[in-house]
């Protein structure tokens, strides 16, 4: 009897041990997560923004690393340094890593732009050699340090975010897109953090451009009725943007830049405007630039030499953007490729033979008419036409009478 009695003792003490061990990993594995998860419910999110977060900041190091030179003109590695290095970001700020673009991954630079040059080397100036070579300013002090904001603002369509891209390419420095989205969360007092999220992260990745596109739907102006979240979220962006912790030890300002754009200015908050001491504005195109514009669009776009003339086209599209410009070439563009699929369709050719080399250049009448987009007034149109509706090759000096001054009137008043 005491051998079946310590069996069953054995036996008992086995079943136990068994549902302690199996008690155990039912609360390892899943009610220690559950709870965890009640107590932080954007656990699993944030681990997952921290490891996308790291991954970015690590190509944009590798990227850094094979382009960085000798350093010693104080632009290439000098310029990067190790500040990518052992980089320890919160969660907050891991939210904000993910907006931030390698300079190498925009494919704009400033000969992309047609015209501008007056702005262009007074961005270079005055933004992109002070945040890139300080040295080159250190007996200037604080005066010649990059402005703490700079605002492009002007018609739609007329090149301002393309300038802050090429901004970016250009200069090199940490580029952090910042949406709207980006500052916006669901608990009250998150968006504040993000905000300070923000500039902590660019001052770890200085020099660094904070840019914010459309920048009166963030930081337009404040108003009695308007919720108390967004209030306090421009409240926060404003202090750190220019209170005690936008200057280092010595008293020169931090090489942050917040660099926005906007064709609302008078909907931007004061505050805000006297924080950025640098306004461009870009208006509609003049006739130079818009025969610029033409000329980098068109690029090595097919012409037919007997009638296509760039510098009527250039007249005659007085008042439009260069977004409006480009729109009007890629329609234009459309029409030989139009009529010679038809031409296939109509001789009963399959499409599968269709040569490219066999479609006619573009022409100046192409620009006219109902093509599916922006089109150009009529009243534009020549005078003297052939039965094809194609103004000559000496067109443009049909109409040397013409004044200039009326064809940029439009963009003179914008």
């Amino acid at each position: 009897m005491s051998d079946q009695k310590r069996t069953r003792e054995l036996i008992s003490g086995l079943m136990l041990a068994a549902g302690t061990i199996s008690a155990y990993f039912l609360a390892r594995e899943v009610i220690v997560p559950y709870l965890s998860k009640l107590a932080d419910p954007d656990r699993e999110k944030n681990e997952q923004a921290r490891l996308k977060a790291q991954a970015n900041l690590q190509r944009i190091r590798r990227k850094q690393a094979d382009g960085d030179g000798d350093g010693e003109d104080g632009t290439d590695a000098s310029r990067h340094g190790n500040r990518l290095e052992n980089l320890v970001l919160n969660e907050y700020e891991n939210q904000v890593a993910l907006e931030v673009v390698a300079p190498e991954d925009i494919p704009v630079g400033f000969d992309a732009i047609g015209g501008l040059e007056e702005i262009i080397e007074e961005l270079k100036e005055s933004i992109i050699y002070p945040l890139t070579m300080p040295h080159l300013y250190r007996h200037g002090g604080a005066l010649l340090a990059a402005p703490s904001g700079v605002l492009l603002y002007g018609p739609p369509g007329c090149g301002k975010t393309m300038l802050a891209k090429a901004v970016a390419h250009e200069s090199g420095a940490s580029f952090i897109n910042l949406h709207i989205s980006t500052l916006t969360e669901k608990w009250y007092g998150d968006s504040n953090k993000l905000v300070r999220a923000v500039f902590s992260l660019a001052k770890k990745l200085q020099p660094a451009i904070i840019f914010i596109d459309e920048i009166d739907a963030v930081l337009g102006t404040r108003r009695s009725g308007e919720h108390e979240a967004s209030g306090m979220v421009k409240a926060e962006f404003m202090t750190l943007w220019d209170g005690l912790t936008s200057t280092n030890a010595a008293g020169v300002p931090n090489r942050i830049v917040v660099l926005g754009a906007t064709n609302r200015i008078n909907d931007i908050d004061e505050a805000i405007l006297r924080r950025m001491p640098k306004k461009f504005p870009v208006p509609l195109p003049g006739m130079e630039q818009r025969r610029r514009i033409l000329q980098l669009v068109l690029g090595d776009t097919k012409r037919d030499p007997e009638s296509f003339d760039l510098n009527y086209i250039a007249r005659v599209t007085a008042g439009m953007s260069g977004s409006d410009i480009k729109e009007a070439c890629r329609d234009a563009a459309m029409v030989p490729m139009r009529e010679y699929i038809r031409q296939q369709r109509a001789s009963g050719a399959g499409m599968s033979r269709v040569n490219p080399d066999h479609v006619r250049g573009i022409r100046t009448e192409d620009f006219f008419g109902r093509r599916g987009g922006r089109v150009l007034a009529a009243e534009s149109q020549p005078r003297e036409t052939s039965t094809t509706n194609a103004p000559s090759k000496a067109s443009s000096d049909e109409y040397e009478d013409v004044e200039e001054d009326e064809a940029d009137k439009v963009a003179t008043s914008a």
